[in-house]
C-alpha cells in the first residue's frame, strides 16, 4: 500500500496549482462582484488537458483516473472554489458521455468539450424534486423529429451561461426506469432561463432555472439508451461527489494557511498569536482534520477507479466527511482573524460562504447518510 503520489500526479497537481495562482486568484474578487467568469478562461484551462479529464484520448481528452482529477479540483480551489467546482460539473457531463454514448455521440459533443468551445451544465434537480431527483417532471416526448421537453430544472450551475445542458428528463414511466439523458444546445428554440439567483456563496458562477417549453432537440442527442439517464446521473455523481470534495479540501486548505499566516503576524498580550498553546491546540486539530480528510478522499477516488463493488458508498461517505470537515476547518480559520476574518480583504469569508453549499449539491449530506445506511443494511443482510 503505497500513499505517496506519483511523479505524473505530483506534477498534475502543480500545473492546477500554479494556474490557479496566476490566472484565477489574483481576479476572484473581481468575478465574484461581476457574478460571472469570462469565458475566455475556459480554453487557457483545456490547454491543460483539464476540459476532459476523464474523457478518452481518442476523443481529445486526458484519459486521467478519478484521484488524478482530484488532485485538479484541490489545487484549483486553493484559487477560487467557485471556479474549479464550476470546471468540475463541465467535467462530470464529459464523463457521462465518455462512458455511456455511443461513438456517434462522443465523436459529436466530446471533441468540443475537451477544448470547452462549448461549455457543458448539468441539469437533474428541479423545483419540486431536489433530494428525490427520480420524481423529476421534466418530460421529453419522441416523435420523428427527436425529443420534445417540458418542463424546469433548478439551480443549475451554468444557467444561461453555458453552450450546452445535460438533462435529465422524462421519457416513459414514473420512477428512475423512465429518465432519459438528453442534450440541449443553447439557442434551442423553446429554450429559456429564470432570473440570475441571489446566493449565499459561489457568486462568480452564474446559476439559474433552465426553462424547457415545447423544446425540440433532435434524436440524435440523446445520450445513451431510453430510460437509462437516471443510472447515468447517478453513477456520474459518484465522481462529481469526489470532486466538489476535493474542491471544499482546498478551499479549507487555504482558509488553514490564511489563519497561519495571520498567528504569525498579528499580535496580542505582547506576543504573537501562534505562542498560545491554545491556539496551537485549534490549528493542529485543523491539520489533523484536514489530513484525514484527504486520505479517505483518495481511498475514494482509488475505490472508484478500481469500480470496487462499495464505491458508491465510499464516494458518499468521503462526501460527508469532507465537505463537513474542511466547512467547519474554514469556519474555525475565520475565527481565528476574530474581527478580520469577517472582512473580505483576507478572504476567509468568502471561503466559508463558498464551502457551505458543497454540504447541499451533488446530494445533500442527509442523503449521503442515508446511502451509507442502505449500502451497510445491505451488507448485513447478504450474510
Amino acid at each position: 500500500m503505497d500513499f505517496a503520489l506519483s511523479d505524473e500526479q505530483q506534477m498534475i497537481f502543480d500545473m492546477a496549482y500554479d494556474f490557479g495562482q496566476q490566472r484565477i486568484a489574483p481576479h476572484s474578487e473581481e468575478w465574484e462582484a461581476a457574478g460571472t467568469i469570462p469565458k475566455e478562461l475556459w480554453p487557457e484551462i483545456a490547454a491543460l488537458g483539464f476540459g476532459g479529464l476523464y474523457v478518452s484520448e481518442e476523443y481529445g481528452g486526458s484519459g486521467l483516473t478519478r484521484l488524478d482529477a482530484t488532485l485538479v479540483f484541490e489545487a484549483l480551489a486553493m484559487a477560487d472554489p467557485a471556479v474549479g467546482s464550476f470546471l468540475s460539473i463541465h467535467n462530470m457531463c464529459g464523463g457521462m458521455i465518455d462512458k455511456f454514448g455511443s461513438p456517434e455521440t462522443k465523436a459529436k459533443w466530446l471533441p468540443d468539450m475537451c477544448t470547452m468551445e462549448k461549455v457543458f451544465s448539468y441539469c437533474l434537480t428541479e423545483p419540486g424534486s431536489g433530494s428525490d431527483a427520480s420524481a423529476l417532471r421534466t418530460k421529453a416526448v419522441k416523435s420523428d423529429n427527436g425529443y420534445t421537453l417540458n418542463g424546469t430544472k433548478a439551480f443549475i450551475s451554468g444557467g444561461g451561461y453555458s453552450d450546452a445542458y445535460l438533462v435529465m428528463a422524462r421519457t416513459g414511466e414514473d420512477g428512475p426506469k423512465g429518465i432519459s439523458s438528453i442534450v440541449v444546445e443553447a439557442g434551442t428554440d423553446g429554450l429559456s432561463f429564470g432570473a440570475l439567483e441571489r446566493k449565499m456563496g459561489w457568486k462568480a458562477q452564474p446559476t439559474a432555472q433552465v426553462q424547457f417549453d415545447d423544446c425540440t432537440v433532435p434524436p440524435d442527442n440523446l445520450v445513451g439508451e431510453e430510460g437509462k439517464g437516471f443510472k447515468y446521473a447517478m453513477a456520474g455523481l459518484d465522481g462529481g461527489r469526489l470532486n466538489i470534495s476535493a474542491s471544499a479540501l482546498g478551499g479549507a486548505q487555504k482558509a488553514l494557511d490564511i489563519a497561519l499566516a495571520y498567528m504569525g503576524e498579528r499580535q496580542a498580550f505582547g506576543k504573537t498569536l501562534d505562542r498560545f498553546q491554545a491556539l496551537q491546540f485549534r490549528v493542529a486539530d485543523m491539520e489533523i482534520e484536514l489530513q484525514a480528510a484527504r486520505t479517505y478522499l483518495r481511498q475514494a477516488a482509488w475505490k472508484l477507479d478500481t469500480q470496487a463493488p462499495d464505491a458508491t458508498k465510499f464516494c458518499a461517505m468521503a462526501k460527508r466527511f469532507v465537505t463537513d470537515t474542511s466547512f467547519n476547518v474554514a469556519n474555525d480559520a475565520l475565527q481565528m482573524l476574530g474581527g478580520y476574518g469577517y472582512l473580505a480583504d483576507y478572504g476567509i469569508e468568502k471561503l466559508v460562504r463558498d464551502l457551505r453549499v458543497h454540504q447541499i449539491l451533488e446530494g445533500t449530506n442527509e442523503i449521503m447518510r442515508l446511502i451509507t445506511a442502505r449500502a451497510l443494511l445491505a451488507e448485513r443482510d447478504r450474510g
